[in-house]
């Protein structure tokens, strides 16, 4: 318990991911989460293939630094010791970056996010960027909450379903 009486929370870290820390991370993910969060649609089969395992791994792999040749970076996020998901930074352009993040489902809903897109706003700031960019869909009420919670600013897309209304997110850094 914390001094005002409340359970205090495990440490949220971003870790690099070095080539242990990945096959950690893709265990995590195909465990404890869906293949839809975590990687774009491919292959022939539902969920997680042989295509989508493939892709996770090579897109860590590049995502190995904002002045890389792929101008990314993803960590693994760690809560308490254990990896709980991912975050990455991308340059989309002159002084703006864009982040996602996806957590395993065991570690939603527990600030876990919250605290990884704090630490990952820091990380863009310090690059010298102006403005943290993100997109998710109206569907997607935690990632809507998580994303005002950092004071971005949102502006909705035109789409023919409701849920799948594409949602653009930006966060001035300065």
């Amino acid at each position: 318990m914390s001094p005002t009486g409340e359970p205090s929370r495990p440490a949220v870290l971003l870790v690099d991911v070095s080539g242990a820390v990945l096959e950690q991370l893709l265990s995590v993910a195909i465990q404890d989460a869906d293949a839809d969060d975590v990687t774009p649609p491919m292959g022939s089969a539902a969920g997680w293939n042989s295509e989508r395992i493939s892709w996770f791994r090579e897109y860590h792999r590049a995502a190995a630094g904002l002045d890389g040749p792929g101008q990314q970076q993803s960590w693994a996020v760690s809560s308490g010791g254990e990896l709980a998901g991912a975050v990455r930074l991308r340059r989309t352009g002159a002084g703006a970056l864009e982040t996602g993040i996806w957590l395993a489902r065991s570690f939603r809903g527990r600030g876990i996010a919250r605290e990884a897109l704090r630490l990952v706003i820091g990380r863009a700031a310090a690059t010298g960027a102006s403005v943290l960019e993100a997109e998710t869909t109206a569907g997607n009420t935690a990632a809507l909450a998580l994303l005002r919670s950092a004071g971005a600013e949102l502006e909705e897309g035109e789409a023919a379903t409701g849920a799948t209304v594409p949602v653009k997110a930006r966060i001035a850094l300065r």
